[in-house]
């Protein structure tokens, strides 16, 4: 067997490839958090940023049982096709949600912790992935 040959070119494509699966990944986390209500829902493309990661969706809650609802719903939709959970902190207090799936983190907060750690503007040089006006319902929030 001949072992391939990684050239720039395939490199490039393969990371186009992964890129565009963890963009329908992080789509597929704002779809299950707006079934939720969640608020506020933006995507932030990492993936010449950051080494960690790919993508953060980033959204709110009003209360923690409304976090914690979020949280499950893109936990089970994730899951539902696939998707491993990496990591998940902060559920049982509801105030902060932390979901690693390992492209993808997917951060669910209550708007006071999300002003104080703001991450928009620690990101703020990360082009934000457009949201399709379908994933929103007919009520939906005006804040997103």
């Amino acid at each position: 067997m001949v072992p391939e040959i990684m050239t720039s070119e395939t490199k490039t494509s393969a990371r186009t490839r992964n890129d565009s699966a963890s963009r329908e990944r992080a789509l597929e986390c704002a779809r299950a958090a707006l079934d939720k209500k969640a608020e506020n829902v933006r995507i932030l493309d990492l993936t010449k940023l950051s080494g960690f990661t790919d993508f953060f969706v980033i959204c709110s809650g009003v209360s923690d049982r409304q976090v914690q609802a979020i949280a499950s719903s893109v936990e089970q939709h994730l899951e539902s096709q696939g998707a491993e959970l990496v990591n998940f902190e902060g559920f049982s207090d509801g105030r902060w949600v932390l979901m690693d799936f390992g492209d993808v983190v997917v951060h669910i907060f209550q708007d006071a912790l999300r002003d104080y750690y703001d991450l928009e503007n620690l990101w703020a040089d990360a082009p934000r992935v457009s949201i399709p006006a379908e994933f929103y319902g007919a009520g939906a929030s005006t804040l997103n």
